[in-house]
């Protein structure tokens, strides 16, 4: 993917994005964010479109695998999401990926989104609330999950939350789901937001016992900075549609306790979790130097899971050798 460094005006038409995969609404966003307008804002140069929309048809497609141009650190897709799904703010997730402490304020991610969606304010379970509501109506246009709050975000610490919220729309047996990003960051951010959007999505759809309908992704300021340019420029043209991943769909009852076992990389007697809690496990193996046993270990896991893992076992040591040479 090539680009002449001059801006190219970007339509209308040319926002709204639609795939079948992850992987390939990234392939297709990097080209339109490429032909963007440069803005510096808190002086770092980025090329930005505004209002974006992106639509996955397929939202159990959601992992993005590009090698070499575009590597997942699958482990950390993996950790966010459950650290956001069991409403964590604990420092756990730096294990995963540790450059999140430089956002930290006192060692806390005072962004992060899983207190506010399972506690907001101390009190509320928006995932409960959300379920309940649709259970009770299912036409309401009232399952919303707001993650934006202006009594904290205005207050200057250093995580504010990217996400506005999400909603939930039931409608012909069919659910479906929008997330509103008030900022995205393309080539670091899309990817992990999109893989634990939609993993939201796909359960809230089990606990309704409804079909998965799209999801969509809305983004007010869709942007790349400069410091990723050169790498954009690599990506390919098109991209071949990305593998759909393992059901997850569980009761609602227990889910908890299920995600604290994922989380400690246990296995719980369901495929799709157990594979989950592999890669949390096998990579814990890694940061603890014990790299052959992790690389052993991720040939035993299954399906996507398992090649995003081997792939990105082989980036880190790519960049081993790199740094060493």
């Amino acid at each position: 993917m090539t680009t002449t460094g001059m801006e190219t005006p970007v339509s209308r038409a040319d926002t709204t994005l639609e795939a079948d995969s992850v992987t390939e609404l990234f392939t297709s966003a990097v080209a339109l964010t490429l032909r963007g307008r440069r803005v510096s804002p808190r002086g770092m140069g980025t090329r930005e479109v505004l209002d974006v929309r992106l639509i996955l048809r397929r939202p159990r497609a959601r992992l993005l695998h590009l090698p070499p141009a575009r590597v997942l650190n699958t482990a950390f897709a993996v950790a966010e999401t459950v650290w956001i799904l069991s409403g964590s703010d604990d420092a756990w997730i730096y294990t995963f990926n540790d450059r999140l402490r430089q956002y930290a304020d006192d060692g806390v991610l005072r962004g992060a989104y899983g207190p506010r969606m399972r506690r907001w304010h101390d009190r509320t379970d928006q995932l409960a609330k959300v379920l309940t509501t649709l259970r009770h109506d299912p036409d309401s246009r009232r399952a919303v999950v707001q993650l934006y709050d202006p009594a904290r975000d205005a207050d200057g610490h250093s995580d504010v939350p990217c996400t506005l919220g999400y909603r939930f729309h039931l409608r012909s047996g069919r659910l479906h789901m929008s997330t509103t990003m008030r900022s995205q960051d393309l080539w670091t951010g899309l990817p992990y937001d999109m893989f634990a959007a939609t993993v939201l999505h796909e359960l809230m759809a089990g606990w309704l016992e409804a079909d998965l309908g799209d999801y969509h992704h809305h983004v007010d300021s869709l942007h790349l900075y400069d410091t990723d340019q050169e790498k954009a420029e690599a990506v390919p043209d098109s991209a071949v549609r990305g593998p759909e991943l393992c059901d997850l769909t569980v009761p609602w009852e227990g889910f908890d306790d299920l995600l604290s076992r994922v989380q400690a990389g246990q296995p719980v007697g369901h495929p799709g979790w157990d594979t989950l809690a592999a890669a949390l496990a096998g990579y814990r193996l890694w940061k603890g130097g014990d790299r052959d046993a992790a690389v052993d270990h991720a040939g035993r896991i299954p399906g996507p899971i398992g090649e995003g893992m081997r792939t990105w076992y082989a980036e880190l040591a790519t960049r081993t050798r790199t740094v060493a040479g």
